[in-house]
C-alpha cells in the first residue's frame, strides 16, 4: 500500500517514500538526509510507529548523503520502535552512508542488511 510521497519545495535534496509490505512498513528515503531534510524522514518514522506500525525498514539504497542529523532521526526513530516491541532495520547502505554508521558506531544498534529483499526476509 503506497501512502504517497513526502517531499520538500526542492525536490532534488529528498524525497521520502512510505508503504506496507507484510509486517513491514518500508521508508525509502531518496537524495540528502540532513539537517534541512531530517524532518522529511522523521515524520513518517514517527507516524508509522504511532500508528502500530513497529517494524520499520529503512532502505537506503537511494539515499545519496547523511549527516549527524539525519542519524540522529534513525537513532530516534530506534528507540520508538523499540519502545513499541519493534526495530529498525537499515538496507542497501551506498559505502558513503555506511561510512557515517561505521565511524560514529552506530551500526552496531541497527540491523543492518545488505538489501531491502534480506531486510524483509529477516
Amino acid at each position: 500500500m503506497d501512502r504517497g510521497t513526502v517531499s520538500n519545495a526542492n525536490p532534488v535534496r529528498l524525497r521520502v517514500e512510505v508503504r506496507t509490505e507484510g509486517r513491514s512498513e518500508i521508508v525509502t528515503p531518496a537524495g540528502e538526509l540532513d539537517h534541512h531534510t531530517a524532518d522529511l524522514l522523521r515524520t513518517p518514522l514517527e507516524d508509522a510507529v504511532e500508528q502500530g506500525r513497529a517494524r520499520l525498514v529503512v532502505d537506503c539504497s537511494l539515499l545519496e548523503f547523511c549527516d549527524s542529523t539525519g542519524l540522529n532521526v534513525l537513532l530516534g526513530a530506534r528507540l520508538k520502535a523499540e519502545a513499541a516491541g519493534g526495530a529498525v532495520h537499515l538496507a542497501g547502505m551506498r559505502p558513503i552512508v555506511a561510512r557515517v554508521f561505521e565511524i560514529t558506531g552506530a551500526e552496531a544498534v541497527f540491523t543492518v542488511h545488505d538489501s531491502l529483499a534480506a531486510a524483509l526476509a529477516d
